[in-house]
Order: C-alpha cells, then sequence, then structure tokens
C-alpha cells in the first residue's frame, strides 16, 4: 500500500515542569495570566506530526512519502534520520528563506501540556503540489492529510478528490485555525475522519453539522478518547470500542495520537480489521506515551506480538504477527 503523509515537520523542544500547572492559576485572574515556569529537563527531539507518523510506520515495515515543507537545515540531520528508519523524504518541499517549523512544549506531573508552535518553512505548504508525488508513486493508494498549514491542509484534500486519491481528513490542532467552510471543505469525500474527543465536537460546532450529518460527508470516523480508548463508527460498520494498550511507565503523551495514527493505517494497509488497526495502533501509541521524545521507540516485533496479547488477546496477537514479523 502507497501511503503519502501531508503535515508538519518540526524540531520539537521537550520541558518537564515538576509540579501541576493547575496549581498556578487563580481563578479570577485567569485573563491577566503571567507566568514562567521553571523545569527539570529539557531534550531536543525530531518531531512534526506528518515525520512522526511516517517514522511510525516505517517502524512496522512501510515506506511512507513524506510530503510537507522543510528549511534547507532538515538536511543537516533530520533527513538522514528519517531515511534510514525508511522513510521516503524525496517529496518535501524545501523553503529558500525559512528555517524548519519548531514546537516547545512544557509537560507537568499531570502530563497536561502547554506548547508553542513556529510555523517556519510550513508556512510555504500550500505551493506543494501532490500530483507529482501521486505519479511518482506509479498511484497513491491513500493520502493522510494532518495538522499543516491551513491552507495547505484543505488544497491537498481538493487535489486527493480531483486525483480520486482516497484519504484521511486529520485537522488535529489546527481546527483552531480553520473557519467552518475550510473545515467542511477539508473533509468531504474523506474515507477516515481522525479527531480526538474535544476536536469532534469542535470540529461540528465550526461547521454546524451534526454528528450524522458529518458521517454523510466521511465514510469512516476515528475518534480518540484519551484514557478512555478509541472510537471508530462509519457507514455499514458496528460501532467499536478499542480500549488503551497496557502501559509500562507514561513519561510524555507529544505524539502519542501521531503513533496511534501509524499504527491503525499501518494494519490497514495489511488488510486487517478496523478493531484490530486500533488495537496495533493502541500499542504503538503506548510506545510513544513510554518514550521521551516522539521518534526515539524501536519496534521489537517479538515483545510488540507478546503486548499486543496482553492488551488485546491471544486472538489479536496471532492475526497480527505475520505481519510484524513480515514487516520489521
Amino acid at each position: 500500500m502507497k501511503i503519502a503523509v501531508t503535515g508538519s515537520i518540526a524540531t520539537d523542544h521537550l520541558m518537564h515542569f515538576p509540579g501541576k500547572f493547575a496549581h498556578q492559576f487563580i481563578e479570577d485572574k485567569i485573563d491577566k495570566v503571567s507566568l514562567s515556569f521553571l523545569v527539570d529537563d529539557l531534550v531536543l527531539r525530531r518531531g512534526g506530526i506528518a515525520s512522526n507518523i511516517c517514522f511510525g510506520m516505517a517502524q512496522l515495515g512501510l515506506s511512507p512519502m513524506l510530503v510537507g515543507a522543510v528549511g534547507k537545515d532538515f538536511f543537516d540531520d533530520y533527513a538522514g534520520w528519517l531515511s534510514g528508519h525508511g522513510v521516503d523524504v524525496e517529496s518535501v518541499y524545501v523553503s529558500d528563506t525559512a528555517h524548519t517549523a519548531r514546537f516547545v512544549c512544557t509537560t507537568d506531573e499531570d502530563m497536561c501540556q502547554i506548547g508553542s508552535f513556529y510555523a517556519g518553512a510550513m508556512a510555504e505548504s500550500s505551493k506543494i503540489d501532490l500530483a507529482p508525488v501521486h505519479e511518482r508513486s506509479g498511484g497513491l493508494d491513500l493520502v493522510l492529510v494532518s495538522a499543516n498549514d491551513p491552507a495547505a491542509m484543505v488544497r491537498h484534500s481538493a487535489q486527493c478528490r480531483e486525483l480520486g486519491i482516497p484519504f484521511a481528513a486529520d485537522p488535529s490542532q489546527q481546527l483552531a485555525r480553520l473557519d467552518g467552510d475550510g473545515a467542511r471543505e477539508l473533509i468531504e469525500g474523506a474515507k477516515f475522519l481522525l479527531t480526538n474527543e474535544y476536536e469532534k465536537e469542535l470540529l461540528e460546532n465550526k461547521t454546524g453539522l451534526t454528528h450524522e450529518q458529518i458521517l454523510d460527508k466521511v465514510q469512516v470516523r476515528v475518534t480518540t478518547l484519551g484514557k478512555d480508548g478509541v472510537e471508530i463508527v462509519g457507514r455499514g460498520l458496528d460501532r467499536i470500542h478499542v480500549p488503551v494498550a497496557r502501559e509500562i511507565n507514561a513519561y510524555d503523551p507529544t505524539g502519542v495520537g501521531d503513533g496511534f495514527r501509524a499504527g491503525f493505517f499501518a494494519a490497514l494497509s495489511w488488510g486487517l480489521t478496523a478493531r484490530r488497526a486500533a488495537e496495533v495502533g493502541s500499542l504503538l501509541a503506548t510506545l510513544v506515551l513510554e518514550t521521551v521524545g516522539t521518534q526515539e521507540y524501536l519496534v521489537d516485533p517479538t515483545v510488540f506480538i507478546q503486548r499486543l496479547g496482553e492488551s488485546y488477546g491471544p486472538a489479536c496477537a496471532a492475526e497480527v504477527s505475520p505481519h510484524v514479523l513480515k514487516s520489521v
């Protein structure tokens, strides 16, 4: 299955605050917040939603095509890292003037986060044309339109419709920047729509569409529910609920959703059911949760299958095992 992932490519600056953000806010002074958090840890990691998803897919044996805008600094180290792990980086757009995007995020003891994102080269993503990517691949089977410059997201979903490429709409954090018309255009005709629980409600509010009306526009709706797992509904599909995978030691939630998407679409590419895909995605998300950084984990096939069995039973492990052992 030939998959292209469009979206942000960034460097993450991740910090840890040894306390709780909630204890620092004064209820009647929220409109005058002026806070600085003394952190006890700083790590610089490779990140960005599209590159995180591609890395996860490659960990499961796929060769996804990364499509996004970067600065020339991307080729100092990041490009080699991704290509060395099996990601196709030949379709990235290189800005002549801007640096690769930056994400700066602080996580507290409750796993709550405060972050800022500098777009940099990502602001030029709307210049990317998917037609040459489609041609170079010999015909894409799926495009995942993840969080990116809003104009680029809308353009890429429109191009997928024009080119007849199935696509997944994954607006994520950029729902805050999309207006109702843009959000409706982004999801129109999507094979998959992915949001978390809050984004689900925000999308319905912004578009003025009910849950049922949105299902008329997309085939499958995937909603991640945090500690409560994931829900999948769709046309002709019975509701599916998959709980989170068992964790060993949660550390940093940054990139957990990207890990889920990587595992989910990798498993679908193997021809597995939506339930099995959600189980694979949930375990890959847990590996991210247990790791500092969004691309610092490795999939050990034997351990991965063992943990699938512990979380979802022997039938799941047996069904997924041939694909993981063959692919990784």
